[in-house]
């Protein structure tokens, strides 16, 4: 076993939030050191994080109404590295995520990977409601509160389209749900109504309300809006959605079987919550809102609906994500692992799960399925789309038990259309090494990647980072679900 010494190393993060109002980057350098003793297999860990630089707030700049402002975004990007007086090419993780309505324009998902691309050596895209609110509920301090006290705590991070609940209870998530509830979702101009947004019309004609441009934005029908959406919210946070509820829910209902005890809001709205926006001046100069923002937020924070639960300040309100972004997406594979420096960075390896069911019976035929089920799934026209096999649920194995999964694996991978691809196979337990040198030694003509130490569901995507100086690699799981 290579010997891994307790030597610190240090790598630099950074972190983007591309949101429906505001965007925002944070740079942050991560501390790594073995943590196993001088007799154990080693474990490479992030022991501390520090953030090096937050950038100022800005408006997400977007050519038209469809369509997001890419060169600007990139300039702003750049500035602000300068700002932060880091290269590009320093940035060895971290993630771009793109949140909100933003993810709905019609050059997201080219903005995103054109800026994880360009954005710093190992920089990854990321998108998806469910993975935003975990992302926030990790920069907003919520999961660390449900980890230190037991509680379960649901951050409801509410920028400007959006309402991202996610769910903790004893530092192990729950669940999610997001919600059409959001500053932007009605706007102003002049004292009046400028732009009514698709889910609030459905809200607006399902309970018979007239709210149209050029009302003043006075109107009693923002209230009743504003109201329902407090309503629907402390429904979702009972773990409840009804008929009522339909238009302000974005994809599956609330998805946690436990009770909710502790809330904690974060995000743009949040500000206006805790009445912090006095003191965040934006990028031009001060807190300007033409939209119903603020009085989304005074509803929310007086509603009866709401006040059930026990309030919580956050550690950050409108930086929550891009912190998460940041600091909370990048794990450690283990120190035991078999790579080939000269195939990496990997990115965006759709995974598929393998569970072995902790036994080691009929072991190549469960390979066997899995492979085609991977396939028809991620490659289904055979067009050489690569994906991560992940095996879960291993039993302990012997020496016969490894070279007999090495050889299921080679055999089955033989129908992948693409065989000049690296064989990339994860493992939750510390397999990876003597794997992945079974998969060599078996005649295995492409590169092989085994990771370890890691915990992957299916449709998560994998990436994958450069060998560090300590013989790990970084490795971030994500979503990338830009919804419509």
């Amino acid at each position: 076993m290579r010997r891994v010494d307790r030597e610190m190393e240090h790598i630099i993060s950074a972190g983007i939030d591309i949101g429906t109002s505001t965007t925002k980057l944070v740079v942050s350098r991560f501390s790594l050191m073995n943590t196993a003793g001088a007799s154990h297999v080693p474990r490479i860990e992030i022991i501390d994080t520090e953030i090096l630089y937050k950038s100022p707030i800005y408006r997400t700049p977007l050519a038209d109404g469809e369509t997001i402002d890419i060169p600007a975004v990139f300039a702003l990007v750049r500035r602000e590295y300068e700002k932060a007086g880091i290269r590009e090419e320093e940035i060895q993780t971290g993630a771009v995520i793109i949140t909100g309505e933003t993810a709905t324009k019609r050059n997201a998902e080219e903005m995103v990977r054109r800026l994880s691309d360009e954005g710093g050596e190992f920089l990854v895209a990321t998108a998806g409601p469910d993975l935003e609110g975990m992302i926030a509920a990790k920069g907003s301090g919520a999961y660390d509160r449900s980890k230190k006290t037991g509680r379960t705590v649901a951050n409801i991070d509410i920028g400007g389209g959006t309402a991202n609940i996610a769910v903790y209870q004893a530092g192990q998530f729950k669940g999610t749900c997001t919600l059409h509830i959001g500053g932007r979702l009605i706007e102003y101009e002049g004292g009046r109504v400028k732009k009514i947004s698709r889910p609030v019309q459905e809200l607006l004609a399902l309970r018979g309300w007239h709210l149209a441009p050029g009302d003043r934005v006075d109107s009693q029908v923002v209230g009743k809006v504003t109201d329902a959406m407090a309503e629907t919210l402390g429904r979702i946070l009972s773990g409840y959605a009804g008929p009522e509820d339909a238009p302000l829910l974005l994809g599956h209902p609330p998805n946690w079987d436990v009770a909710v005890e502790d809330v904690i809001f974060s995000g743009g709205v949040s500000e206006c919550i805790y009445g912090l926006n006095q003191d965040e001046a934006g990028a031009d100069g001060g807190a300007v809102y033409d939209d119903m923002g603020m009085q989304l937020a005074e509803t929310l924070r007086t509603h009866p609906s709401l006040a059930r639960w026990n309030w919580i300040k956050p550690n950050e309100t409108v930086r929550a994500t891009v912190l998460g972004a940041g600091t909370q997406t990048t794990e450690i594979s283990g120190a035991t692992i078999q790579v080939e420096r000269e195939a990496l960075p990997l990115k965006n390896l759709p995974v598929y799960r393998l569970s072995l069911g902790h036994e080691t019976v009929d072991v190549q035929d469960k390979i066997f399925r899995g492979v085609e089920q991977a396939l028809a799934l991620y490659d289904p026209n055979r067009e050489g789309r690569n994906f991560a096999l992940y095996l879960s649920d291993v039993p302990h194995l012997r020496f016969h038990d490894v070279q007999q999964i090495a050889s299921s694996i080679l055999e089955a991978l033989h129908q992948q259309a693409d065989q000049g691809q690296p064989i990339v196979v994860a493992a939750e337990n510390d397999i990876a090494k003597v794997l992945g040198q079974s998969l060599q030694a078996r005649g295995a003509a492409r590169g092989v990647l085994c990771i370890d130490q890691i915990r992957i569901e299916n449709g998560d995507y994998l990436d994958i980072g450069r060998v560090l100086a300590s013989g790990v690699v970084p490795v971030v799981i994500k979503t990338l679900a830009f919804h419509s």
